[in-house]
């Protein structure tokens, strides 16, 4: 069973940055790691590999320094790990990247499963997944929190839902989307992270990929990201005075002045 996974490069968890300039996220520096959602999906498609066979590859869009989460995808059992990179790529939103990613994955070869994480800490859309499968012109199912059998050229999972969980079956091959919930990530191993240190991490840039520059980057966006800023913190602080129930009685009154309830 041969797996794409795809990963995304994003900030460390408490470094992010808002660049006072721009309002945009500032993406630069060491302080990176793959995305927590794509690390559930990468560690979902080495189980169906174990199972069935097959190899899962890792496929990425992003700077040069996306290359290394990709090797820590190597370590972790990715059979193969390819970057998309170029000038033209920067400023993509989900639609422009989904693009990028479909033209990716046609060039590796048809999978029989892709599996994206749900969504990303940095942006928290959860677009690429069902975006990516109608550029491929697959089936797709989110929120998977597992996966009960691949059999016959179909796949049968749950997924979570308000009220608990769908059971669903999907032909293959198909795009899924996974949450934290479906595993926990393993480790990499000493031998994988070895492998990891000499391995090749494929390019490919726009040209090699057929891209049409003017439908990606920020001008080929349908999105527009506009600002980003930082919620203000009110420090002003007030101490309720009396009995419990007198407290509990002027929190509500001050609720209700806020208009909150």
């Amino acid at each position: 069973m041969n797996v794409v996974v795809c990963l995304k490069q994003v900030p460390g968890k408490f470094k992010i940055e808002i660049d006072p300039q721009t309002g945009t996220l500032v993406k630069g520096g060491t302080d990176n790691m793959i995305n927590p959602f794509d690390m559930n999906a990468l560690e979902e498609a080495m189980r169906l590999k174990e199972k069935h066979g097959g190899k899962v590859s890792a496929i990425s869009m992003g700077p040069s320094e996306a290359k290394e989460s990709l090797r820590e995808a190597i370590a972790l059992g990715a059979d193969e790990a390819v970057l998309l990179c170029d000038p033209a790529f920067d400023g993509s939103d989900t639609w422009a990247t989904s693009h990028i990613l479909s033209l990716g994955i046609r060039k590796l070869g048809q999978p029989d499963m892709v599996i994206c994480g749900r969504q990303t800490i940095d942006g928290e859309t959860g677009q690429v997944g069902p975006e990516l499968a109608e550029m491929l012109g697959l089936p797709f199912v989110s929120c998977v929190s597992r996966i009960e059998e691949v059999a016959e050229g179909h796949v049968k999972m749950q997924r979570m839902a308000e009220e608990g969980h769908h059971v669903v079956e999907m032909q293959l091959p198909g795009v899924i989307s996974v949450v934290k919930e479906i595993n926990v990530p393993r480790l990499p191993s000493l031998r994988g992270l070895m492998q990891s240190k000499k391995a090749s991490i494929t390019v490919w840039n726009a040209r090699e990929l057929g891209v049409d520059v003017a439908m990606v980057g920020s001008k080929g966006s349908p999105g527009r990201l506009v600002k980003v800023s930082r919620p203000q913190r009110s420090t002003r602080q007030e101490l309720l005075q009396g009995s419990l129930e007198s407290q509990v009685e002027q929190l509500i009154g001050k609720l209700r002045e806020a208009k909150i309830l």
